[in-house]
């Protein structure tokens, strides 16, 4: 299914400031965006959640309201062209083995792609891995993740490294990071999680600023970059997301981290008064990519989309 692109550079309302360009290690605040394509609802998959970017390709999951059906959506981030793509392995253009799908990693491995979703689900699998080609992706595993021997519902994971015979993830839950490591080339499993460090959410400055009601903020997935160790961080609430990013994180990260007092997102959208969410990022060439759950009013929630902050470069 082919859906037409949609462009539209949109400001954030009630915030006077415009975004100048810098790379990750200048400070700035950023607070537009622009958009690439919308994501329509299809096949009663009404819930944008998980996000990544490609090296040419975007991708974004919705799902249906009990869980129990999810569609992958590709865009190219280029031209805004977006397929929903085949399930290989049923035939389907949805699948019934992703959960709530809440984040997502792209990987390529030995020149194959791969997309590794959290289901944010205790019982059966709370990793599962596809293998995609073209548009047509197909379920080649499952894995179990476990803390302390129990099962955890993760609801973020991001890629820290792929190493000789081994991949290792960074894991959220709530504010927590978890690392956990698989077999380069395992199907299935068991990731035992150890406990990495805190996020801090309390007092973190935005545009210089603290938000009063930062900690009523909604979790959603997350983003971590290696290649300049920065973490972001989204939390929405309304039509409200802010980015937090926390600098120099690595695999030896513990504790509580503070976010970066000089470089915040902030988008507050009038044009979508009811829900705004960024639901998980995603960087391609540096751009900060993003997918949102919109809504005008309530019950008028078919707006979700993929988008990019302007001005902000990553490398």
């Amino acid at each position: 299914m082919e859906i037409s692109r949609r462009s539209a550079l949109v400001l954030a309302a009630g915030v006077g400031l415009v975004a100048v360009p810098a790379t990750s290690a200048q400070a700035a605040y950023y607070n537009q965006y622009e958009t690439i394509a919308g994501i329509p609802t299809a096949h009663e998959c009404t819930a944008a959640q998980a996000f990544g970017a490609g090296t040419t390709y975007l991708y974004s999951v919705k799902i249906g309201r009990d869980d129990s059906r999810a569609l992958i959506y590709r865009t190219n981030r280029n031209t805004g062209s977006t397929v929903i793509m085949t399930n290989g392995t049923d035939d389907s253009p949805y699948n019934s083995w992703l959960g709530h799908a809440n984040d997502l990693a792209v990987l390529s491995i030995d020149g194959d792609y791969h997309l590794f979703v959290v289901t944010m689900s205790a019982e059966g699998a709370q990793l599962v891995k596809l293998h995609y080609s073209g548009t047509t992706y197909y379920k080649v595993g499952s894995f179990n993740v476990h803390l302390d021997g129990e099962p955890k519902a993760v609801s973020g994971i991001s890629r820290v490294s792929q190493t000789g015979s081994t991949l290792t993830f960074f894991f959220k839950s709530g504010r927590n990071i978890y690392r956990g490591s698989a077999g380069l080339h395992d199907d299935s499993g068991t990731i035992d999680l150890t406990e990495a460090f805190d996020l801090k959410v309390a007092g973190a400055l935005v545009d210089g600023e603290p938000v009063p009601d930062l900690e009523d903020f909604t979790n959603q997935g997350f983003l971590y970059h290696p290649s300049t160790n920065d973490l972001f961080y989204p939390l929405t609430k309304k039509n409200r997301s802010i980015v937090l990013v926390y600098r120099n994180i690595t695999l030896d990260t513990s504790g509580t981290v503070t976010s970066d007092p000089e470089l915040s997102f902030r988008i507050t959208s009038s044009a979508y008064p009811e829900l705004f969410e960024i639901e998980s990022l995603g960087i391609a060439d540096g751009t900060l990519y993003f997918n949102t759950n919109r809504a005008k009013s309530s019950g008028d929630g078919n707006y979700d989309g993929v988008h990019y902050f302007k001005g902000f470069t990553a490398d």
